[in-house]
């Protein structure tokens, strides 16, 4: 019995056999590492998402609080800003005093990014309601102002002298502004 097999048959009997050799050979050595890596990148990609939607999150929330809390204190954050003016706070407070005196603004110096005056008053009441009426608005007025104690409350027939100390804080306008120039310079180098 004689196999009859023409040069045609042999020749795509070996270029098949040589294409299924390629196919595993590339399968097995590009394929299926390929595929093994590309799922360690999709399981990483996916836990890199994860933490980033949690950042995200976190961002959102802190940015939602932030912005509630700077429309709250709208006022505080304006008052410090707000430079201290001697002679409009006389103006503004004498309705709770009979006098009011306030003597030698002297800088005390800085705390944390804060310039701190500190001012002596003397004043003059009828009843002490109006000295707490006047630490009411102490709190409200344009200026963050600490009343330090003790307060010194002297009787004198229907009046009543006191005397205490303020400390009255501003924003280091300086010391910012030269932080923020340490950063710029710091982010083009």
């Amino acid at each position: 019995m004689k196999i009859n097999i023409s040069r045609q048959h042999i020749y795509l009997l070996v270029i098949s056999v040589f294409l299924l050799i390629f196919v595993l050979v590339f399968s097995f050595v590009v394929l299926i590492p390929k595929g093994k890596q590309y799922r360690e990148d999709r399981v990483e990609l996916k836990k890199e998402l994860r933490e980033f939607r949690k950042y995200q999150d976190f961002h959102t929330q802190t940015e939602e609080k932030l912005k509630d809390l700077q429309s709250k204190n709208r006022h505080i954050i304006t008052a410090f800003d707000a430079i201290f003016n001697p002679a409009r706070f006389e103006k503004q407070h004498r309705s709770y005093f009979s006098s009011l005196k306030l003597s030698e603004i002297k800088g005390a110096g800085l705390e944390d990014e804060f310039v701190v005056y500190e001012v002596n008053t003397s004043s003059q009441i009828s009843s002490p309601k109006s000295f707490y009426n006047f630490l009411d608005a102490v709190n409200k007025s344009d200026w963050i102002i600490g009343v330090n104690f003790p307060i010194d409350f002297k009787r004198d027939g229907e009046l009543i002298h006191s005397s205490f100390t303020m400390k009255v804080y501003t924003n280091n306008k300086d010391k910012n502004s030269t932080k923020l120039k340490k950063k710029t310079k710091t982010k083009e180098n």
